[in-house]
């Protein structure tokens, strides 16, 4: 994704990993919607960014509290994508928690990356492009002592974005266009068995954009690599290129 211009929602953002985020995705030209509990340090971490605090907003937001994460992404307003990146520790013996604790965890954690991509998705879908991006950790791949409630909702953050990874994949219609430069369909990519045969046949990926949109597009509905380097139709010796200083020699004396 061509990040130059692109405004972003990130939840988190004033913890360690939503810091380094917020760099990363401002220092390649995104203007970024910050939100976390903390106002103060939204407002420092804005500030500090590259274009600073005029270029990027901040929302104070407390995904625990219900009917936050639906609030924040109305108040975020138009899009390009979504990074949840929020989450709670919810370390230690189930025992330990309180049904509040509990209910807090899974609601920072599980329900409000979820609810926030169901306000997002469907408008990202109609504007044909956008990125969902969902933080999860290793403890969603691996239960480990003392982080059964961490390991839950983590778990459960990743078969969501599998799934919901399936559904969008799902979207396009045949009259669908990938390729807006070149005014590719869906259906005539389907023809093609990878990005390079679609190149040839159809154009895609030769406009303006040089498959910067179209590219991961692809890759995404067909599992088509893009950076792959075209072989030599046929292949030659390096030696065999050369040409030897006697021949040039002789080619100047009979000129």
């Amino acid at each position: 994704m061509d990040l130059e211009g692109k405004r972003l929602l990130l939840s988190g953002a004033t913890g360690g990993i939503g810091r380094a985020i917020a760099g990363e995705l401002a220092g390649n030209g995104a203007s970024l919607v910050l939100s976390s509990r903390k106002r103060e340090q939204l407002e420092e971490l804005a500030q500090s960014l590259p274009g600073g605090a005029d270029r990027h907003e901040v929302i104070v937001a407390d995904l625990a509290e219900p009917g936050a994460a639906e609030e924040l992404v109305n108040d975020a307003g138009n899009v390009d994508g979504l990074v949840a990146n929020a989450a709670l520790p919810a370390t230690g013996k189930l025992e330990d928690f309180s049904s509040d604790e509990v209910q807090r965890a899974i609601r920072v954690n599980f329900e409000s990356p979820i609810l926030m991509a169901k306000g997002i998705a469907p408008k990202l879908a109609k504007k044909g492009e956008g990125h969902l991006v969902f933080i999860s950790s290793l403890s969603g791949k691996v239960g480990s002592p003392r982080s059964s409630l961490y390991n839950s909702t983590k778990f459960g953050l990743r078969g969501f974005a599998f799934g919901l990874r399936e559904e969008l994949r799902a979207l396009p219609r045949p009259e669908t266009i990938v390729c807006r430069c070149e005014d590719v369909r869906y259906e005539k990519l389907q023809q093609a068995a990878s990005f390079r045969a679609a190149k040839l046949h159809t154009r895609c990926g030769m406009g303006p954009c040089q498959a910067r949109i179209c590219g991961p597009a692809t890759e995404f509905l067909f599992g088509w690599r893009t950076d792959s380097v075209r072989p030599p139709i046929l292949p030659a010796r390096a030696a065999s290129l050369i040409v030897p200083q006697e021949f040039e020699k002789e080619s100047s004396i009979t000129q």
